[in-house]
This record gives structure tokens, sequence and C-alpha cells, in this order.
């Protein structure tokens, strides 16, 4: 008997997990693996920028949607804005880097 209550709840348990992801899948088009390797992705990048120090003088969001990584913001120098862009190309699993980056303004002194 515990046999057959432990194999009904396991197989209630799959579809639930089953109906989950599919509910996930159909609101963004994505399945739930697809969002956890951008999330993951966009983590790495931010990581890597702020250990460059890049990201915390600057102000730099990223986006990514299936390894597309989009860089928007503003950075302080040319320099900044290729080397954000260079570090996001080097995170695994990014496909390609969309460089949205602004170089800001000198101050008028």
């Amino acid at each position: 008997m515990k046999t057959l209550r432990y194999r009904s709840g396991l197989a209630l348990t799959l579809l639930g997990m089953m109906v989950l992801l599919a509910a996930c899948q159909s609101t963004t088009g994505r399945t739930l693996g697809q969002n956890i390797d951008d999330s993951a992705i966009t983590a790495s990048v931010k990581a890597k920028l702020a250990a460059e120090k890049i990201a915390t003088l600057t102000r730099i969001d990223v986006d990514t949607n299936q390894g597309v990584v989009a860089l928007n913001g503003t950075v302080q120098s040319a320099d900044m804005r290729t080397r954000a862009e260079e570090i996001a190309r080097q995170v695994k699993g990014v496909r390609d880097v969309i460089n949205n980056l602004r170089v800001q303004a000198a101050a008028i002194r």
C-alpha cells in the first residue's frame, strides 16, 4: 500500500513540475533553463565589470536575452566603453554583445 501511495505522490509531483515548467515557457516563450542561463550570464558580466571597477565608477545596466548581452548606460571614456564590451564577450555563454554605452561628456570648467 505504501508503494502505491509513493508512486502516486511521485507521479503527481512530476505532473506538477511539468505543468509549472510549461506555464513558465508559455508566459515568456522561453524555457526555465533559458531564463536561468540568461540570469547567470547577466550576473557574471556584472561581477566581472565590478571587479574591473568599471561598473562601480559608472552606471552600466546589463540585460541578457538568449545569450545576447545588451550594455546600456554611461561610462567616463571611450576606453571604458570598449573594455566593458570586451569583458562581456569573455563570459561563458555570451553569443553576442550589443554595446549601447554612451561616453559621458567632459565637464566644462
